[in-house]
């Protein structure tokens, strides 16, 4: 029996066309992936994974991209995690073509105890929000699963358990969408735009163009997996299954639907979407405009030379650079295709998205 194939390349062939820029970042996301993690054999526990994220994580990895980790703990805090989370940035930076973000966010341990328990509120700081979501959304682990397994079935258990209107169902609708988890993902969407204006200042513009592009872009990726995997919860479960509201009603059903979701969150973004369109087709020609686009936005990321010029060029800059309004020109293609696709009247996404993504 031969492998089965990833949503993204099932869809590309159902379409007739190649993504090439998106199938050589996958592979060479996987190639580093295995690599890294014959380095790492051992050297966690069942306590611990050593988790990538960013790029590499959404398996979208070309040779410049840095390489995001965190030293996910699920376990008893042990002096030992210090030294092995330098152990294990020491080892990744020799990896890596450029070192992780200076704003601490990854690069270092963290403990599954402010991810899971730490939702909403003050102390629910950007940090542990970008954290927390970007497990979910692009995370894999190059060493043992356990801790990071474990944990993101917690967290999904926090907004699903706790979310009483996902399992009575939206009144006058049925709608069994999972508020509290759709609502922080638009907070995280959010969080992302007012960041890009701050580091915008804080680092005096350098670097604004190549952040602008990936906002529009691989952030926005994110977003929209994100409100699909959640709209699926609905769309998938509601019509599938013989006594829907018995599902929802019954207790017992619940753990089946939080591994009912986790599997959606376990591929990549893109696969995500494709795994929708595949089972839900959008308008004619949105799937081909959306994945075609993205292709090429990771074709630019992937040429040293593009990629140098958008990291330098000087804020304000934009309007008479080509490079940049290609790139730009580019977002648009993929953000026409997204209106398409949620805003479409003639399907349930459509009114889902009026519904519960806008206000």
């Amino acid at each position: 029996m031969g492998e089965l194939l990833s949503p993204t390349l099932e869809l590309s062939q159902r379409l007739g066309q190649r993504w090439v820029n998106i199938e050589t970042a996958r592979s060479l996301a996987r190639e580093t992936r295995d690599q890294l993690t014959d380095v790492f054999v051992d050297i966690d526990s069942d306590d611990t994974s050593i988790v990538v994220l960013d790029s590499l994580g959404r398996e979208e990895f070309t040779t410049g991209s840095d390489i995001d980790w965190t030293l996910l703990v699920d376990g008893i805090s042990d002096p030992n995690h210090h030294a092995l989370s330098i152990i294990i940035g020491d080892m990744i930076n020799a990896w890596a073509s450029k070192p992780v973000g200076r704003e601490g966010t990854f690069g270092t341990l963290v403990s599954s105890h402010d991810l899971i328990h730490k939702i909403g509120g003050e102390e629910d700081t950007n940090r542990n929000l970008t954290r927390r979501l970007l497990l979910l959304l692009e995370s894999t682990r190059v060493g043992r699963p356990f801790a990071l397994d474990r944990v993101t079935k917690n967290i999904l258990k926090r907004y699903l358990l706790e979310d009483q209107s996902f399992w009575r169902g939206t009144g006058g609708y049925g709608h069994h969408i999972p508020h509290f988890l759709l609502n922080d993902f638009a907070r995280f969407w959010r969080t992302m735009a007012v960041d890009f204006a701050f580091k915008l200042r804080e680092r005096s513009g350098k670097g604004w163009a190549i952040r602008n592009i990936k906002l529009r872009m691989s952030r926005k990726l994110l977003y929209v997996a994100g409100l699909l995997a959640c709209f699926r919860c609905h769309l998938d479960f509601v019509p599938h299954h013989p006594h829907p509201e018995e599902l929802f009603r019954n207790e017992e059903f619940r753990p089946a639907v939080v591994d009912f979701l986790s599997s959606i969150f376990s591929p990549p973004p893109l696969d995500i979407v494709a795994s929708f369109l595949l089972e839900y087709p959008g308008p004619d020609g949105t799937a081909s405009k959306l994945f075609g686009a993205y292709d090429k936005f990771l074709g630019m990321l992937s040429d040293s030379q593009t990629r140098d010029h958008l990291d330098g060029l000087p804020e304000g800059a934009g309007e008479s650079d080509t490079v940049y309004q290609q790139a730009r020109d580019i977002s648009h293609h993929f953000r026409d295709a997204l209106l398409d696709l949620f805003f479409d009247t003639k399907t349930e996404l459509g009114q889902l998205t009026r519904l519960y993504g806008v206000f």
